[in-house]
């Protein structure tokens, strides 16, 4: 039996590894078909910090996104860290949110098809799906689309509408996720396209939907006793092959 020790110079320190997390979402988000080119956002609140916030520099294509492209900024929208600046909403929608409920990680995106169903007055997500199941009772609606968000009010607004739940269907707008790692929080944007994908998609056929029971659903989200990964590990097993993707479809973002 051998034992294999862990370099010390191996390991990265967590504001390096925020960095280079958050780049490699934001080239996964293109690979996916979840970005708008260089507008939507995606922030984490810097490791040590309460008060300050990784972004990628605005006016970068999501696709060169680099660990070395992140800025720090605060809630005033000043840039303490790194060339560049926060694009107003960004900062208006993302700091309260992070502020008010504590999340480490914002996602905020115009995806195809969760804004396809946020463009229906019935933009309600449906318990019609193994994988829509887990979704069930963590999203919050606002349903009072009012413009651009170009006030720290309005982010404050959203951050109290949010309460404890992880994703934001936003009518008319888009949807936000949040969570305690990138991994956790991209795995939910990720599989919340699916999901809306998946309703829109079955709604077009005009047939009726077939709506799993409060009872099954509850059983669905309950973790096994027997489970050889938690849901943790589950994320950060998501995240890891696919960032393996992102090294052989567009490699660098760690730079």
């Amino acid at each position: 039996m051998s034992i294999h020790a862990f370099s010390i110079s191996q390991a990265v320190d967590p504001v390096t590894q925020a960095k280079i997390d958050l780049a490699a979402a934001h080239r996964l988000a293109v690979l996916h078909d979840l970005e708008e080119g260089i507008d939507n956002h995606f922030t984490v609140t810097v490791p040590g910090y309460e008060d300050r916030y990784l972004i990628l520099a605005f006016g970068l294509h999501w696709s060169e996104a680099r660990a070395s492209d992140m800025i720090v900024f605060d809630e005033s929208g000043n840039t303490l860290e790194g060339e560049g600046v926060v694009e107003l909403s960004a900062q208006c929608i993302h700091a309260p949110i992070h502020r008010i409920t504590g999340a480490r990680v914002v996602l905020h995106t115009h995806q195809t098809w969760a804004v396809a169903l946020n463009m229906l007055k019935n933009n309600r997500l449906l318990a019609a799906s193994q994988s829509a199941a887990y979704f069930q009772g963590r999203i919050a609606y606002d349903d009072n689309y009012a413009g651009s968000a170009d006030t720290l009010e309005e982010g404050e607004r959203l951050a109290k509408l949010m309460d404890d739940n992880h994703t934001m269907f936003m009518k008319n707008h888009g949807v936000l996720v949040v969570g305690e790692t990138v991994a956790q929080a991209y795995h939910r944007l990720y599989m919340l396209e699916r999901v809306c994908r998946a309703q829109v998609l079955a709604m077009s056929t005009g047939g009726e939907l077939e709506i799993l029971s409060g009872e099954i659903v509850a059983q669905v989200k309950a973790p096994h006793q027997n489970d050889r990964h938690d849901k943790r590990e589950r994320e950060r097993l998501f995240f890891e092959a696919m960032k393996r993707i992102v090294d052989r479809e567009l490699p660098g973002y760690a730079e």
